[in-house]
């Protein structure tokens, strides 16, 4: 399979040991709020190459018992710690939608539940939890989502070394409104953030994430004053992408990095795009 035959929302890519891992949202009724097998669980597709990958492997499955019902959404995977686990996120009902931790001591193995339930606060509708690692401290970045609060926010929460556990209240970091090309997508105040993914160069700390941009869903980023999760965040009026596509994360490979996104952001026609980037365009200004 190339990339024209995957129909994945929020690519994640993993290299571990000379393959690359991509995992993403099963793009087709990823909508729904119904019980739909096809969209009840993650997959794993796996390259040698960044060109050819495989059919995907299922990594997990909705089962009796689990909480989450419906709309299961951008699973990413870290390794930490020797071990492999996966944020992802979903909904049912008497529960937010929110972000769990799963493990595997593979990379392409059948994912169990580590947390008990949804990481993120309770009483929040809350998407798109990635693993963000200070000075041996976890911490989850999330985002607070528009459809509880409308003007969206970017938090983080810090993790137990075992991130099986939030520990303490969560940080905010940045809100959708605060951009300078802000969209309103329901003429009301709403402002839509997704997708947060932390990048580093030497002490300075980015986040690309996502929003809209004249009612196209774009890649934004965003800048702590100090390096740190804990700074002044700020973003950046330059989009990094803006072109109906977005949800994207970056890797690195043999001295290069690489930008992956979904374009365009029409269900059913996803699929990941993979460009070359060099991330001191995302630094210097």
């Amino acid at each position: 399979m190339n990339f024209a035959d995957i129909n994945i929302r929020d690519p994640f890519i993993l290299k571990h040991e000379g393959k690359y891992y991509m995992y993403g949202t099963r793009a087709a009724n990823t909508w729904d709020r119904v019980v739909d097998k096809y969209t009840l669980g993650f997959d794993v597709y796996v390259s040698d190459d960044l060109k050819s990958w495989s059919a995907p492997k299922p990594i997990f499955e909705y089962y009796d018992g689990f909480w989450g019902e419906a709309q299961f959404w951008a699973p990413e995977v870290h390794k930490y710690n020797g071990k492999f686990y996966m944020l992802a996120t979903c909904i049912a009902d008497g529960y937010h939608r929110g972000t769990a931790i799963f493990e595997c001591d593979t990379p392409d193995g059948i994912f169990k539940e580590h947390s008990n339930g949804a990481l993120t606060p309770s009483e929040w509708d809350c998407l798109d939890g990635t693993l963000y690692v200070e000075n041996e401290t976890p911490y989850m970045i999330f985002c607070h989502e528009w459809t509880q609060i409308k003007n969206g926010t970017i938090c983080a929460l810090e993790l137990s070394r075992d991130l099986k556990r939030a520990i303490g209240e969560p940080i905010y970091l940045f809100s959708a409104g605060d951009a300078s090309w802000r969209y309103d997508i329901r003429d009301n105040g709403s402002y839509v953030t997704d997708g947060p993914f932390a990048v580093r160069r030497d002490k300075e700390l980015a986040l690309i994430w996502s929003s809209f941009y004249k009612d196209e869903y774009c890649q934004a980023v965003a800048h702590s004053s100090n390096g740190k999760i804990d700074g002044k965040w700020t973003i950046d009026d330059k989009l990094l992408f803006e072109r109906n596509g977005g949800h994207g994360m970056i890797f690195s490979d043999n001295g290069k990095n690489y930008f992956v996104f979904h374009t365009p952001n029409d269900t059913p026609n996803e699929r990941p795009c993979l460009k070359e980037i060099n991330i001191n365009t995302l630094f210097d200004k």
